[in-house]
């Protein structure tokens, strides 16, 4: 079904981790995994006649997320998840991607790392429980903002990276017309981008350049993020289509 090194490795993986959970009795966990690799994994799970799983990312809404294979039922505070808090003067602007190049900068994989949640002089980081006294051992600065280091309260969490809706014109829903919308491309690059397994619709690997999009459909383009096709909106005087995009920054 899934013809990637990536998907390969990933389902052998599962595989061995369910061999594992059943032979040990005891919960086996697989490292942070995208959106799409949760898709990939719960299609394989399916085949594998597998139902005791569960995802789950440290908090309900989160996006990245770790895979639960259970010998009993699903327990999600059996997860070896750690969240970490850093407190900054809030005249400092640090980004994502600042904590997660400081993240890379200690050997840290990115497979350990779930999803970083920050707003203006806090940001709250989910990890794996084997990395935490490491990280606020060696984290005094992100870049050179000094910054402090605590347990995080779940109940208070930072609102992440949000969603912005932005409308585009396009000719038409085909997938390589709002692919090129999105990123600013002309058709020839975009042809290009889908292609080479660039783009995933509903978290699976889209090379039809000519397939037809349709509302809440969630595109995923290497690079650029993700983004939902919210709705048609309405018309132009040449007939083209005004579309209602959410991008999640």
């Amino acid at each position: 079904m899934f013809t990637s090194d990536d998907d390969k490795q990933l389902c052998a993986l599962i595989d061995d981790g369910i061999e594992l959970c059943c032979t040990r009795r005891k919960p086996y966990f697989i490292s942070f995994m995208s959106e799409r690799k949760q898709y990939v994994a719960e299609q394989h799970l399916r085949l594998a006649y597998f139902d005791n799983y569960s995802f789950f990312g440290g908090f309900d809404s989160s996006e990245r997320k770790m895979l639960g294979l259970f010998f009993d039922e699903p327990n999600s505070e059996e997860f070896p998840i750690a969240a970490i808090e850093f407190s900054f003067r809030l005249c400092d602007k640090l980004t994502h991607r600042d904590f997660l190049g400081s993240f890379m900068s200690l050997g840290i994989e990115r497979e350990t790392v779930g999803d970083i949640l920050i707003e203006d002089g806090r940001c709250v980081a989910f990890v794996k429980t084997e990395l935490r006294d490491y990280i606020t051992s060696q984290i005094s600065k992100i870049g050179r903002v000094g910054v402090k280091t605590k347990s995080a309260d779940l109940s208070n969490l930072p609102s992440g990276r949000g969603v912005v809706e932005q409308s585009y014109v396009v000719s038409s829903l085909r997938l390589d017309n709002i692919v090129a919308a999105l990123c600013k491309l002309s058709r020839d690059k975009t042809r290009t981008v889908i292609l080479s397994g660039n783009v995933c619709v509903n978290y699976e690997q889209a090379k039809n350049v000519s397939c037809n999009l349709k509302s809440n459909d969630v595109i995923t383009i290497r690079g650029k993020g993700k983004f939902i096709l919210s709705a048609v909106v309405g018309t132009t005087a040449k007939g083209r289509l005004r579309i209602s995009v959410l991008y999640f920054r």
